[in-house]
Parts: C-alpha cells; structure tokens; sequence
C-alpha cells in the first residue's frame, strides 16, 4: 500500500487522505437521477470519449465516483430484511452524509481519498476492496440522492439530472438486479413497490429542480452527452494553459463574451477555487454557455435538452 495513505480501518469518521499529494482542486460535478436512470452509463460515456476509461488511475484527468460506496454499515437485522428486499435502500438515512460530505470536502482539496467499494450481494461496505481516488481536474459524483443534502449539492460546481421514463427504468432494474446482484424477482418486485418507487417520488425527483442541466432519455442522449463532453474538454484544455490550481472560477469566465467578463476573470484568480462567491459566479456562466450552445443546434424535433428553470434567458 502506497506509504503517504493513512487508512481508516472502517467507515466511520474522516476519510483517509494523502499527505504529500499536489494540490489540484477539481471541477466537481453531480450526476443525479432515479434507480437505473443511466447515471453511471452516462459517467462511462462521458470518460470513454475524454479518452480516460483505460488510463491508469493515476493519470486520470477525469474519475466517477459512486454514492453507492457511502452507504451506512447495517445492523444484522437490517441485513437480514435487505435480503428480502424489505430495507429501504433510497432512504437519506440509509447513506453516510457526514462521510460523504468530509470526502467530498478532501477532494476538492485535492487530496488523495480511499474509500471502500460497495457489494450489492451482501448488501455491505468492503473494506477489502478499497478504491484510491487520485487527484484529478474533474470529478463526477453520481447517485440517487447526490443533491438531497444542501451542503453536499452546494460543493458541486454542475449539477446534472439524468431523467429517464419510470417503466424503462423498472425494466432496467429488473434484470439488473436478478443477473448481476443476485435477487429474486419477487424481492425486487416488493423493494421496488414498497421502497424504491415511493422513495423516488418523495426525495429524488424534487431534487430535480436544483439541476443545471437535465438530460432525458439518459446514455441514449447522446447530443447532450456530446455538448457536457466538449464542455469538460474545453475545461480541461484551459486548465492545461493556465497551471493546475485555483483557476476554477477563471476558467468559467474565459472567452464566454459577456460584459465584465475580464474583470471577472480577474477577481477569480485573487479569490481561488475556494472562493464562494466565484463559484457561484463560474456556475452561473457555464449554465448560460452551455445554455448557449443547446440554442445554436438545429434539433429537428429531437427534444435532447430539458431547460431547467434555473437555466438563464437570454
């Protein structure tokens, strides 16, 4: 194991970090949307056409990480109604929110985080199985509930809904489940019914509303996977010009033509990356590029974009 990671021998408290890592805050973006949206197929659209799937973890520009590894350890009883599919896994309660927060917080830090791989069989943390998060100049974080928590939903600097059809996400889930995770159907069935629909209408789907960008139809859109491509590619392509750190905000004013834009531009690079008020400036002004961008498409009737109400008119 390398020797500037300190390791937590479990779950609780503050990630481990890296000592000696190089400082390299990144641009982190939320991915949310229901059970088998395509969240996670859309993050591996997205590496595989940045050219970052195969690469070694360490020279990764751009890593996903999944809420799935902040699940809470649960008690042998609540293990045993897991099994049943009677444990209500899309619960807020379910996930770890203090732990996830203080990952999160490290990785904007650009320190290097170990945290434990999930296993969908034993409906359990494994600690065996670590994954390493090296820094890195994108991150997605995708899950259900990735925006139900404030603090966690203020860190992202866009926030993505993928929103996809009930029925077609059920259809997903069903074979999922039963083939890879090693349920029966009428447990899938009953969680589904029981937990996972109710939970999606009552805590997932309101946090709709705080997304940037939406994307129905999930992986399948891929105009709109193609449009967050080209947006990190342009990201990445500035960061590489001006240095490593702390140019977040800068890079988020850059060329995008709106009055004050050099003056803003100026004030990020004085504030850094940490700063909230440039943050807020930095989404602003890639929300009204990438907004931009949806409206000089001719679409065709191909409606590929929701526009969010928080999306500004030009």
């Amino acid at each position: 194991m390398d020797s500037n990671l300190l390791r937590l021998p479990n779950g609780d408290g503050l990630p481990v970090v890296s000592a000696n890592s190089e400082v390299k805050s990144p641009f982190l973006i939320g991915v949310a949307g229901g059970t088998a949206s395509g969240k996670s197929t859309v993050c591996k659209k997205i590496m595989e056409q940045l050219g970052q799937a195969e690469m070694e973890d360490t020279q990764r520009q751009v890593v996903t990480i999944s809420q799935d590894s902040f699940y809470r350890e649960l008690s042998p009883a609540e293990k045993a109604k897991a099994q049943k599919g009677l444990f209500n896994f899309d619960h807020p309660d379910a996930f770890n929110e203090e732990l996830m927060y203080a990952t999160l917080q490290c990785i904007l830090k650009g320190q290097k985080v170990e945290i434990p791989s999930y296993d969908y069989r034993t409906n359990s943390l494994n600690f065996e199985d670590m994954l390493i998060i090296y820094p890195a100049d994108v991150v997605l974080f995708e899950g259900i509930l990735v925006f139900y928590f404030p603090k966690i939903r203020d860190l992202f600097h866009m926030k993505l809904f993928v929103d996809t059809d009930s029925d077609t996400r059920l259809a997903r889930r069903v074979p999922r489940d039963i083939n890879e995770r090693g349920r029966d159907l009428d447990a899938v069935l009953t969680q589904y019914m029981t937990f996972v629909k109710p939970a999606f209408e009552e805590f997932c789907s309101p946090t709709k509303k705080f997304a940037d960008v939406i994307i129905p139809r999930g992986a399948d859109n891929t105009v709109a996977i193609d449009l967050i491509v080209q947006h990190i590619r342009d990201f990445l392509n500035n960061r590489s010009r001006h240095g490593s750190t702390g140019n977040i905000a800068l890079y988020m004013n850059l060329d995008l033509g709106l009055n004050g834009a050099a003056a803003g531009g100026n004030d990020a690079v004085g504030g850094g990356a940490g700063d909230a008020s440039d943050n807020k400036t930095g989404t602003y002004n890639a929300i009204r590029r990438f907004s931009t961008l949806c409206k000089e498409l001719n679409m065709q009737g191909n409606f590929f974009f929701d526009r969010n109400k928080n999306l500004p008119h030009h």
